[in-house]
C-alpha cells in the first residue's frame, strides 16, 4: 500500500508518515507518483530539523499537500516510517507565496503514542512555551533561508488540530 494512501486514524492515534528525521539538514518529501522519498532542499550547516517531520495520510491542507506534523518522540525515526501520534496541537500560520499573497499552511503538533518522556502531555497547553517558540522559530527561519516568509498566528489545543484533521480528511475525499 502507498504511504499516502493509509488510513488517517488508528483508534484514537494519528498515523504520521516520517518524511525528514528529526536531526536532519536534508528536507525529504514523499513523491506518491514514485512510491519513494526525494530531497527537496538542504538546510544551512548548523541547522537541523527540531523533531521528525511528516505528514498525514488521508489529507489535503489548504496550501494542496497533506497536512505537515511535528511529531516529538525520544528519538529520530527513519524516512518512510509510521508513527502512531498523539495529536496535542496546532500551530495556525501563513506562508507568503511567489505571487506574494498568504496562504495557511498549518503545522500540527504531536506526540509518538510511544514516547515515554511526553507520556503525560496530552494538550498544547502541557508543553512548554519557550519550546513552542522554538519550534516556530525554526519554521520561520527555514522559510526565510529559502526565500519565503512564514508567519504564525495562533496556537491551539487538541480539539481545534483534530477538527482541522477532519476537514482535511473530508477536503481530500472531494478531489
Amino acid at each position: 500500500m502507498a504511504l499516502d494512501a493509509l488510513p488517517t486514524w488508528q483508534d484514537e492515534d494519528l498515523l504520521v508518515v516520517v518524511e525528514t528525521p528529526r536531526g536532519s539538514r536534508v528536507k525529504l518529501a514523499y513523491a506518491p507518483k514514485w512510491g519513494t522519498f526525494v530531497v527537496k532542499r538542504i538546510l544551512p550547516a548548523g541547522m537541523i530539523f527540531p523533531y521528525d517531520f511528516g505528514f498525514v495520510p488521508g489529507t489535503i491542507a489548504e496550501d494542496g499537500d497533506p497536512l505537515d506534523v511535528l511529531v516529538l518522540i525520544d528519538g529520530a525515526v527513519p524516512s518512510g516510517s509510521v508513527v502512531m501520534t498523539r495529536l496535542v496541537g496546532v500551530i495556525e500560520a501563513e506562508q507568503r507565496e511567489g505571487d506574494g499573497a498568504w496562504a495557511r499552511n498549518d503545522r500540527l503538533l504531536g506526540i509518538a503514542s510511544c514516547a515515554d518522556a511526553q507520556r503525560s502531555i496530552t494538550d498544547l497547553r502541557d508543553l512548554d512555551r519557550g519550546l513552542l517558540a522554538e519550534i516556530e522559530a525554526f519554521f520561520v527561519q527555514y522559510h526565510r533561508v529559502h526565500g519565503r516568509e512564514f508567519r504564525p498566528i495562533h496556537r491551539r489545543g487538541s480539539a481545534v488540530a483534530r477538527a482541522l484533521v477532519g476537514a482535511s480528511v473530508r477536503a481530500r475525499a472531494a478531489t
